[in-house]
Formats: structure tokens, C-alpha cells, sequence
């Protein structure tokens, strides 16, 4: 660019092309060179705006800014100031430091406020000499010390998250096929119902104990596991404790489960069986209080009635489309409802392939889906769950 027609010509085309120095370095050669070229200061104010335009364009600053720029480049080459530490010693040295991680491995790491106190007592009411220096540290800086190296490398934090090797920390992969269950625990008032859900079918399988230990935990876990018609072959949950141990581990090994855990900072990993949660067993079985005695009862009837009408006579709704908005947030569209033993059954014609176990066969299940009506089993499910509820709160006004 030899004249202001060259550089206006490029403002125009600005448009389609844009030009822009990415380092520093190339942005304060830009601005000199064309200062200098175009004589600057004989410019008249509108040629001078077409400067400045050029290099907004070039660099990409703001206008004040590039007015103090053009100001240094007039006086001379324009460059970059070199950064100088004004404080280039440590105050407090690595003797300090270890007084502050002894400080906190003795009272299991305190807020800043409070260490700050303990350390000014030590010096100020204990006359604890060594600790002169650091007794000067401001709260603020407490923490920016516990951040070095130095420090962390003492520092044995008691509030680590101990790491478990039970489980895979991802998230679980279906393949499209049946078989990825999803589980966890409600608690109500003395029981526990551990409900499970599979990804693709939705087909849900609910139990009820009245502890979470290895002697109820066990038998019941083979039970939910042999009531899916389908093979299981992952088994994802929550990072509790009550899925998360050895006996869980040793039975899903025993079954060749594949075993998963929720991901951090994922709350989407076991999102399906906690609506499930809310949608099933809170709408189904409220919230009172259900005597520890009548567990058995209610898992009876969760495996007779209960199970049955989720998994042949409840519809379920299903994803068919999933879209994504200018912002990238998916939305899911659902446009099937159907039963889970209907999307079993359409999902094997689909494949052409039956994953059912030997023991099931869809002959069977069919007299079970096509017997009575939604409508007529649902009443006589009501029936023995009305029946249970009458049997708890006899059994709640007679301990009263």
C-alpha cells in the first residue's frame, strides 16, 4: 500500500477479506510502518480516520488503545515492554511453608480465616518463635502457598476421595442391542426398593428389601437379574456404596456383566433410571412410611403384579429424533409410545435376531401381554396394591 486511495480500496473489500496480525510483535510492526510511511502527523482528519480504520482492521484494537499505540510509535520504534518482577524474592520460604502444612495436617486443613488465627497464635500467645514469619501471611495468600509445589508435596489431604478399582468410570454403551440396565436405590421411610431400568426397551424391573447389606443384597440382586427376559450384559450405577463393593463386583463377574459407574460432573449417565425413580415408584408408591416386616410382601408383589404391568401393560415413550438449536443444546423429540415387551418384540423382528433367554420365548410372554386388557390388569394390580396399603397402616395403627 503506497498511497490513502490503496488503503481505503482495502477497507472496502474488508468485507470478504479479513486481515489480522495474530502476534504482538507483528501488530506493533504493523502500526509503525504504516505510521512512518504515510507521514502520520501531515495527514488532515479524514485521511487520518482512514488510518486508523486500517488498523483496526489489521489488529483488531480499540480506538484508544491504537491512539496510545500511534502516540509511542511517533516517538520512536514501537516494541514491547519487557515484564519485570518487582518482587523477585519469596517472603516466605520453604521452612514457612512446612510450618503452614504441619498447621493443617494437625487440624485437617482449616478455612483460610482460621488458619491465618492459629498461626498469630502461635507466634503472638504461645511465643513460638519459628513461626514469626509466617504469622504475617495474609488469608488470601494462605491459600496461593497451599497451591505450590513445595506445599503439595507433603500435604497428604484427609479429604481425598479414596479411589475404588470396582467398576469402569464411563459411560455405558448399548450397542443398540437390550441388555444395559441401569440401577438404583429409593429409600422409603424402613425399606429400599432397588428399581432397574434398561436403555433401549425401558424394560423395568423393581424389588424391595429391608436393608442394603450383603445378606438381602445378594439373593435379590440374582432375583432382578433373572427376571429380564433378555441377557444382561452391562450393569451401570451410581457411585454408592451399595452397588459399588466386592459381593456386587464377584456376582456381576460370576454373570459376565460388565460393570460401570456415573462419570463426574455427568449427570446425564444415570438420568434415565432417576426419572424412572420419580415417574414409577414415588408416583406409584408415595412417600408414607411402609413397615420393615411387609418387605417380602411388597417384593412379592412387585415380582407378580407390579413388574408385569410396567413391562406389558404401561407405554413408555421413545426417542425417534434428536435435534440440536443454533445454541448446540440437543433436543430430544419422542414420537413412539409404546410397552417395553412391544419394543422388545419389534426390536428383534428388526434385527431379525431373539434375544431372549432359553427360558423365555415370546409364545409364552404373549399370553401374558394379550390375556386381559391395560385397563383389566391394572385393576387387579390396584387391587393387591390397595390390599398391601390396608395391611400397612393396620400394622401402623396397631403399633401405635
Amino acid at each position: 500500500m503506497q498511497s490513502i486511495e490503496d488503503v481505503r480500496s482495502l477497507i472496502k473489500g474488508s468485507e470478504r477479506v479479513v486481515l489480522k496480525a495474530v502476534a504482538i510483535e507483528d501488530k506493533y510492526e504493523v502500526i509503525s510502518e504504516m505510521v512512518h510511511r504515510f507521514n502520520y502527523l501531515s495527514l488532515d482528519r479524514k485521511e487520518k480516520h482512514i488510518i486508523f480504520s486500517a488498523l483496526k482492521l489489521f489488529t483488531g484494537y480499540k480506538r484508544s488503545q491504537l491512539h496510545h499505540l500511534v502516540e509511542r510509535a511517533l516517538l520512536g520504534k514501537l516494541s514491547q515492554k519487557p515484564y519485570h518482577r518487582k518482587n523477585a524474592y519469596h517472603k516466605y520460604s520453604t521452612f514457612d511453608i512446612g510450618l503452614l502444612e504441619k498447621t493443617d495436617e494437625l487440624h485437617y486443613r482449616m478455612s483460610g480465616a482460621a488458619t491465618h488465627e492459629i498461626l498469630r497464635r502461635e507466634y503472638e500467645v504461645f511465643h513460638h518463635k519459628q513461626y514469626e514469619n509466617v504469622s504475617h501471611v495474609s488469608v488470601s495468600h494462605i491459600n496461593n502457598l497451599r497451591g505450590e509445589e513445595r506445599y503439595k508435596a507433603k500435604y497428604l489431604s484427609h479429604t481425598q476421595a479414596r479411589l475404588v478399582p470396582i467398576g469402569e468410570t464411563a459411560k455405558p454403551e448399548t450397542n443398540g442391542d437390550p441388555g444395559s440396565i441401569r440401577i438404583d436405590t429409593v429409600h422409603q421411610s424402613d425399606v429400599y426398593h432397588i428399581n432397574s431400568v434398561d436403555e433401549i426397551t425401558q424394560w423395568e424391573i423393581a424389588i424391595c428389601v429391608p436393608h442394603i447389606s450383603e445378606a438381602y443384597l445378594y439373593p435379590v440382586l440374582k432375583l432382578l437379574l433373572a427376571q429380564y427376559p433378555f441377557r444382561i450384559f452391562n450393569f451401570h450405577s451410581d457411585r454408592g456404596a451399595e452397588f459399588i463393593n466386592k459381593l456386587v463386583a464377584q456376582l456381576l463377574n460370576k454373570l459376565l456383566i460388565h460393570q460401570t459407574k456415573s462419570r463426574s460432573k455427568h449427570c446425564n449417565d444415570n438420568a434415565l433410571i432417576e426419572g424412572k425413580n420419580g415417574s414409577v415408584i414415588r408416583k406409584n408408591l408415595g412417600y408414607f412410611h411402609i413397615n420393615q416386616g411387609l418387605s417380602g410382601e411388597y417384593n412379592d408383589f412387585f415380582t407378580e403384579w407390579f413388574n408385569p404391568y410396567l413391562n406389558y401393560h404401561r407405554p413408555c415413550g421413545y426417542v425417534t429424533e434428536t435435534t440440536t438449536d443454533y445454541k448446540g443444546r440437543e433436543k430430544k423429540i419422542y414420537g413412539e409410545y409404546t410397552t417395553p415387551y412391544e419394543k422388545l418384540k419389534s426390536i428383534s423382528h428388526e434385527k431379525n435376531t431373539s434375544f431372549l433367554k432359553p427360558n423365555f420365548t415370546f409364545a409364552e410372554m404373549d399370553k401374558i401381554a394379550y390375556n386381559m386388557s391395560d385397563n383389566e390388569y391394572a385393576s387387579l394390580m390396584r387391587k393387591q396394591q390397595y390390599r398391601l396399603f390396608d395391611i400397612n397402616n393396620l400394622l401402623k395403627s396397631t403399633v401405635v
